[in-house]
Formats: structure tokens, C-alpha cells, sequence
């Protein structure tokens, strides 16, 4: 497989079978199912309700090529099929100019909150089984499974997930935003201990995932509610897409001090879809205050190099149409180690089906071995696809 560009951020929307297909027979009474919602459109329900939200082009997978797309309110027979099926998915890249995709999952990250953990657990091993027998079986080398981890859980039944999707083809392990336990904390040492010989790296996508958190658009105000429609909930709605870019940084910085990549010299982590404009002034901050605690003895750190040593080696980024880090990025050699394009499809900020344009004017001038390691190389490395690449 010669891999020229690849999306190392591309979503699916769950089919309706998903879980009722495959869930043992006890639970298949109350497994997840597409219901519909007060404002004429589809969702996912969890709880047997109203879904929260109804397909559509932005948090939800409604496309913004397709004719039917709306922001939400959208109905399950309005869905591009590249959104649920792996053949008509790679049909839409081939569209694109894309080889290969790591597919990360949607509705299916609310098992994470749902309080029966049996069946949450059974929901889990469903989607899992559907990405890698059905969706990603049309071409496993173009189409990269991604697994949930149940992270909350027993430290056992974490590992036995894992390996089983392991043993099954997974390529990647999805991580929760919100978690129990911190991702610095050596209760997860299994857990690394485990990807990092499987050759699979997990990924933080965001603030999708986990039981926590606060509504959309009102972070760490306590007490206040967001009106039901119009143009404050909207505005917020969007100033909250800003900011998700810039959410997963503390969780990695954390896992950096703490030595997590000391002890897993092998773990890789993607902070998803978060661009790198921001990189170097991050790298430099860290950089900063690591030399200074280092020099003065002032405390004790468990990271035993510079943090920017990790990037690129352990840490990665996936990134869309950032002007201004791929600007650095044609001299920076950190961001062409660590950076790996997307397109994101099918959501609203989506580059499909426009990737080869976009590529084209945003690539004009750079270094040929700097634009393969940001499209197709440093994800290469990450996915571990040496074997089946040919470059």
C-alpha cells in the first residue's frame, strides 16, 4: 500500500444497528437506538428518551455536501452513506485524494457516561465489533480501526478489551476525555504497558468522551442555564469549537512531567484535531519551566528530558487548514515530526471534498520531505504501518 496522504481525523455516524444487532439478548430491550427528537430530526438515544442532539453537519455527521445538511435536525435517510459505510466512505477519500483514514467514533463515546456498566460494556465491545468486522473490513490498510477503551472500569476487563480488539485489527485506542482517574496516574501503567507492545497509539479527541464536564458553552460557570434557542445559545455554540481546540493540552502536559513516556518510552499519544499554530509557544513554556526546576532543584520532577523530546517521538497532533502552523512548520522540525494532516470529514469544518486544494496552498513552497512526514509519514510511524506502506 503506497500511502501519499493520509487523514489521521476522519468520523463515522453509528448505524442503527449497531448495538441492537449485537448486544447480548438481555439487553437488547434497553441498547442504545436512533429515536426521533422535538425538532423533526434522528439522534442517538441512550436511555430510551429523547435523543439530546439530532444528526446534522456539526457535532453530529450530516456533511455539509450533502443537500439535505443542516446543523441538526437532520433524519437518518439524509445521511451520506460514507458515514456508515466502509465502502462508500473510502469512495468519498478516493474523492479527496486520501489513502488511508483513522476512524474515530461518535455517538457511541456516551458509554462511557451510561451508569449500567454491564451494558455500557456490552455497547462498548458492539461498536467495536462493528468497526473492525464491518466498517473497516472493506480494507483494513485503508481503513484504520479505532477502539473505545473502557477506562473506568477494572484494570482487567481495560486489558482484556484491548487485547481482544488488538488480536481482532484495531490500529488505535480511543480515550475519554473525561476520566475517572487522571492519565498520569500508574493505575493506567497496564494499559501503556500493553498499546506500546501492541504498536497502537491512544488518542484524546477533544472533549468527546467521558462522564464530566459541564453544558456545552458554559464552562466553569456553575448554576447557569443556557436559554433553550437563539442567538446566545448559537454564539456560544461556536465559541466553544474555538476553544475544544485548545482542551486536550493540559491532560498531555501532565502525562509529560509525570514521566508516563519515561516509563513507555513506546506509547504514542494523537491529541485530535487541535491543529499546532500554538505548538511552539507550548513547547517553549514547557521547555522554560522544566530547565528552571531542573537548574534550581526547586522541585522533583519525574521527567527525566526536555519535554519537547517527546514531541514527535511520543506526542502528535492532527491538524486541518492551519495557516499558521504550517507557516512554522516549513522551517520548525519539531511541527514536521509531529504534526499529521486530517480532513475531518464529514463534520462542519470538514476540508472534504476540497483536501487537494487545500493541501496545494497551504504545502506551496515547503520541503518535500517535511509535506510527506506531515501527510502521510509522521502517521506512518504513529499507526505503525510500516509493513504495509511503500514510499
Amino acid at each position: 500500500m503506497q500511502y501519499k496522504v493520509i487523514s489521521a481525523d476522519n468520523h463515522i455516524t453509528e448505524p442503527p444497528g449497531t448495538f441492537i444487532e449485537r448486544v447480548p439478548a438481555r439487553f437488547r430491550d434497553r441498547a442504545p437506538r436512533i429515536l426521533p427528537g422535538d425538532d423533526g430530526g434522528d439522534g442517538w438515544s441512550f436511555d430510551g428518551g429523547e435523543p439530546r442532539t439530532t444528526f446534522g453537519a456539526g457535532g453530529q455527521m450530516g456533511g455539509l455536501a450533502s443537500p439535505k445538511a443542516k446543523y441538526r435536525g437532520m433524519k437518518w435517510e439524509d445521511i451520506l452513506p460514507g458515514n456508515y459505510d466502509g465502502a462508500a466512505h473510502l469512495k468519498d477519500m478516493e474523492l479527496d485524494g486520501i489513502d488511508a483514514v483513522a476512524v474515530y467514533p461518535l455517538a457511541s463515546a456516551a458509554t462511557y457516561a451510561m451508569e449500567d456498566r454491564d451494558l455500557a460494556l456490552a455497547c462498548v465491545r458492539a461498536y467495536n465489533d462493528w468497526m473492525i468486522d464491518e466498517f473497516c473490513s472493506v480494507d483494513p490498510s485503508r481503513l484504520l480501526a479505532m477502539c473505545l477503551v473502557p477506562v473506568d472500569d477494572p484494570m482487567d476487563t481495560i486489558l482484556e478489551e484491548v487485547e481482544r480488539t488488538a488480536q481482532k485489527g484495531a490500529k488505535e485506542f480511543f480515550l475519554p476525555f473525561y476520566s475517572a482517574r487522571p492519565y498520569w496516574d500508574p493505575y493506567y501503567d497496564p494499559l501503556w504497558k500493553l498499546v506500546s507492545d501492541a504498536g497502537c497509539p491512544v488518542t484524546i479527541h477533544r472533549e468527546h468522551g467521558g462522564k464530566g464536564g459541564t453544558q456545552e458553552g458554559n464552562r466553569g460557570y456553575q448554576g447557569v442555564q443556557l436559554p433553550d434557542s437563539g442567538e446566545i445559545k448559537d454564539s456560544l455554540w461556536v465559541s466553544s469549537t474555538v476553544q475544544r481546540f485548545f482542551s486536550v493540552m493540559g491532560r498531555i502536559t501532565d502525562m509529560i512531567f509525570t514521566g508516563v513516556f519515561d516509563r513507555f518510552p513506546n506509547l504514542k499519544i494523537v491529541n485530535a484535531e487541535c491543529n499546532f499554530g500554538w505548538v511552539p509557544f507550548w513547547r517553549q513554556t514547557m521547555d522554560e519551566e522544566w530547565e528552571r526546576h531542573q537548574t534550581t532543584g526547586w522541585t522533583k520532577m519525574l521527567a527525566v528530558q526536555s519535554p519537547s523530546s517527546y514531541l514527535g517521538r511520543n506526542v502528535f497532533v492532527t491538524i486541518l487548514d492551519d495557516k499558521v502552523g504550517f507557516d512554522l512548520a516549513r522551517t520548525d522540525k519539531g511541527l514536521q515530526e509531529m504534526a499529521m494532516f486530517s480532513n475531518d470529514y464529514p463534520h462542519s469544518v470538514t476540508l472534504w471534498p476540497r483536501s487537494q486544494e487545500v493541501i496545494a496552498d497551504l504545502t506551496q513552497g515547503m520541503d518535500e520531505s517535511a509535506k510527506h512526514a506531515i501527510l502521510a509519514g509522521n502517521a506512518i510511524r504513529a499507526f505503525n504501518l510500516d509493513a504495509m506502506a511503500t514510499i
